[in-house]
């Protein structure tokens, strides 16, 4: 999976786009305009093959949103932890239709699927994590996770849960180094895993693990484990689902070699596909190194990610169920900036 340099295609991006081992295209802020635009990015990108590339976005909410001017604009994953401590049963509600709105404009808009939901745990360590994790207990993270997940399948699309086994136990962001996680297991599968098990036994289609080491579990780094992918997650999680790396660009993969050799060493371990973003020349040169790569398991499963229904977003817009979530969502919002007004 790649990315693209902007608001169009450019001919560099087609042909990488054609290349046999690119099995999908991850969009960023800067390859976002408009809604129409996108819808027509999404088309090109689509019409290049057959079958079609997978395109993705983080889509969460919050500071991780790539599309906003168009789209409703969402709450963190923490907000809906903070109302579902109150009012569980409308945090839960208020979940699934942030997850419904969250799918339904990208499907409007052609994108196959968000990688959403977080399922990290908030234990006030990890500032990367931070607010993008719905709450600090088990529980409640797979709860909320659950009906944002069970919202977006009601619009057409796939979740991919993130980061495996949980990255919410550092203080460092993978994005700019390495983090170790010296928890043991028993206290990580107690705990962090939780969330990932309530979705996997509810259907999960994707997981992304995480680029930190658990130094009492394995010396390599999740997405780099054969322990934590084959052993743990495919088989005693019994995952049957898509297996994603994060970037391979980010800092923390560094540790694995050259951009082939991360590339080599993901899929070793058991990754189904891996991402390769703002680094064209890396992206080249995973591409060479995979020419002949082929896993018809893998493609299998990324098959289950394609998005299902749509429709345009003018026609979105004029539903009656979109018009009572934006509603939904701006009314819990006053309520909340009133009780935080009256605690001032």
């Amino acid at each position: 999976m790649l990315d693209l340099e902007g608001p169009q295609l450019t001919a560099a991006d087609k042909q990488r786009l054609q290349h046999p081992a690119t099995g999908g295209v991850i969009l960023f802020s800067r390859n976002y305009e408009s809604p129409d635009q996108i819808y027509r990015l999404v088309s090109q990108i689509h019409e290049l093959r057959s079958p079609q590339l997978l395109v993705a976005v983080d889509q969460e909410g919050g500071r991780v949103q790539r599309f906003r001017d168009g789209f409703t604009r969402l709450p963190p994953a923490a907000w809906f932890g903070r109302i579902h401590a109150q009012q569980k049963k409308r945090g839960l509600q208020l979940a699934q239709e942030a997850g419904w709105l969250m799918a339904s404009e990208l499907r409007a808009c052609g994108v196959d699927f968000s990688f959403a939901p977080v399922l990290d745990l908030d234990l006030e360590l990890c500032g990367v994590i931070g607010d993008r994790a719905f709450a600090h207990t088990p529980d409640a993270v797979g709860a909320l996770a659950f009906a944002w997940a069970h919202g977006a399948r009601e619009a057409g699309m796939a979740s991919v849960g993130k980061h495996f086994p949980g990255h919410g136990g550092v203080r460092e962001d993978s994005h700019l180094e390495l983090p170790v996680d010296g928890r043991s297991l028993d206290e990580i599968w107690n705990q962090d895993i939780r969330p990932f098990r309530h979705l996997i036994d509810n259907g999960l289609a994707g997981i992304m693990p995480a680029h930190v080491i658990y130094s009492q579990v394995d010396e390599q780094p999740a997405g780099f484990s054969r322990r934590w992918l084959q052993s743990l997650l495919r088989e005693e999680l019994d995952f049957q689902g898509v297996i994603f790396s994060d970037d391979l660009s980010m800092a923390a993969a560094h540790v694995a070699g050259s951009y082939a050799d991360r590339a080599q060493l993901a899929l070793d371990a058991g990754c189904d596909m891996i991402l390769v973003c703002n680094n064209p020349a890396g992206a080249d040169e995973v591409l060479d190194a995979l020419a002949d790569y082929h896993d018809p398991v893998a493609q299998t499963r990324l098959v289950r990610l394609h998005g299902r229904l749509g429709q345009p977003m003018a026609q979105l817009h004029e539903s009656p169920r979109w018009r009572d979530a934006v509603q939904a969502l701006a009314a819990a919002e006053a309520d909340l900036a009133e009780q935080q007004l009256e605690l001032g």
